[in-house]
């Protein structure tokens, strides 16, 4: 490869993926407000999962158009195990098959600045003010932040210090956060407590990049609690998408790589990645770096279709070369994708994988105020694979038929 400064540079923006057609075209305009900050770069991105194209078929692209010096930055708001594992995982694989091609991975986007104000304009939007003249304060008003969730305590607090930086910021007369996904308290739940408080406003703001089944999750709870309280006005603040700030935040983590500033004395993600992998630490599930299109057979089963099909023969294969793993895993052994959290399973030959979407095992999974508070409301139900066998025969009287088929967030 040629030196650092003679080689051609490109851009690699790392998405997570989605069913929703809505949240890829949105995806693509972030890449596309991108270009327009580096107009003599390629840049290009790809999706962990579920999306087209894929994080390789990004990475070809850049390499197709003689790029030889990758930027690459996670499109994820924190450091959970996607952006910690998994592109970590795509990156490194990519790399070794390409001799002479430089990937360099930085920041996740974080609690910058740019990200903040992104997401006080959203909010301040939503109440019909203009957020270059904002109010002294908003005393008379909850805002109720709705985090992602992860099995990640430190994204998840995060999203708690989020809240916190903005209720000051912007003077609440108080905020608390609540969760759409794994962890707890679970937004209806979460929204049902906070009333108690007896605000006359709520704000809901998620802080989402793109839209998606959770998205829609959180639209179905907001609406459904606030039929059953019409006394209270509820205002669902908009996602972030490609607000300017937010692209001034994917530029700043392009910038920091570019200037060698994103290794602050920190341990960087891809660092902290190969040094857990070399120590047997890290269990990266590498169906995330394909994407499968259901309708085409020729790729196999998608992850959806594993979950909701019957697979008699058990024997499936995925790919690796991440050297550090000392096993071969183009072995046989059954899996039950889908979208399931849990998996305590031993990363050994003939084993038996229930890993669908790669969270990580949570220790929380059946409190009582997290997910589990959603099984039979009819909102969403792709969180049903991660529940072990024994909170579903607890909660089996709330069980109803095929959600996947009727749920206000499948629809």
């Amino acid at each position: 490869m040629k030196n650092s400064e003679q080689a051609k540079k490109g851009i690699m923006i790392c998405g997570h993926g989605s069913r929703d057609k809505d949240a890829e075209r949105e995806f693509g305009l972030v890449a596309k407000g991108l270009k327009e900050r580096f107009p003599d770069l390629p840049v290009e991105y790809g999706f962990l999962e579920f999306s087209a194209p894929n994080i390789h078929m990004g990475l070809n692209s850049l390499v197709d158009q003689g790029v030889e010096e990758i930027y690459a930055v996670p499109g994820m708001l924190f450091a959970a195990t996607h952006a910690k594992n998994d592109i970590p995982s795509v990156l490194t694989t990519y790399e070794e098959k390409h001799p002479g091609l430089h990937i360099t991975y930085g920041r996740e986007l974080g609690l910058q600045d740019d990200m903040i104000d992104a997401f006080q304009a959203r909010i301040y939007e939503s109440l019909g003010l203009d957020p270059e003249n904002p109010p002294a304060n908003l005393y008379d008003t909850l805002l109720v932040v709705v985090g992602r969730g992860t099995s990640d305590t430190s994204a998840n607090a995060e999203a708690a210090k989020l809240t916190r930086i903005v209720n000051e910021n912007m003077g609440f007369g108080w905020a608390d956060t609540v969760y759409s996904g794994v962890t707890y308290p679970s937004v209806g739940v979460g929204l049902e407590n906070l009333m108690k408080l007896g605000y006359k406003r709520i704000v809901v703001a998620p802080y989402f990049l793109f839209t998606g089944r959770l998205i829609k999750r959180i639209q179905g709870y907001v609406d459904k609690v606030a039929q059953a309280n019409p006394s209270i006005e509820f205002i669902q603040t908009p996602y972030l998408n490609d607000h300017p700030r937010v692209i001034d935040a994917f530029q700043n983590r392009v910038e920091e790589i570019m200037q060698g500033e994103w290794q602050t004395g920190e341990e960087t993600l891809m660092n902290s990645f190969k040094r857990r992998l070399a120590a047997g630490e890290v269990d990266v599930h590498h169906h995330h770096a394909e994407f499968v299109d259901p309708q085409d057979d020729t790729q196999g089963l998608s992850s959806f279709d594993l979950k909701h099909a019957v697979v008699s023969s058990g024997e499936l294969s995925h790919s690796s070369v991440l050297k550090p793993h000392s096993h071969d895993h183009s072995h046989g052994h059954s899996h039950d994708h889908g979208h399931s959290h849990g998996h305590g399973h031993s990363h050994s030959h003939g084993h038996s994988h229930d890993h669908g979407h790669s969270h990580g095992v949570y220790k929380h999974i059946g409190h009582p105020m997290g997910p589990r508070t959603m099984i039979g409301e009819g909102i969403c139900c792709c969180f049903m694979g991660q529940f072990t066998q024994d909170i579903l025969e607890e909660e089996k009287d709330k069980i109803d038929g095929d959600c996947t088929k009727t749920a206000f967030a499948h629809k």
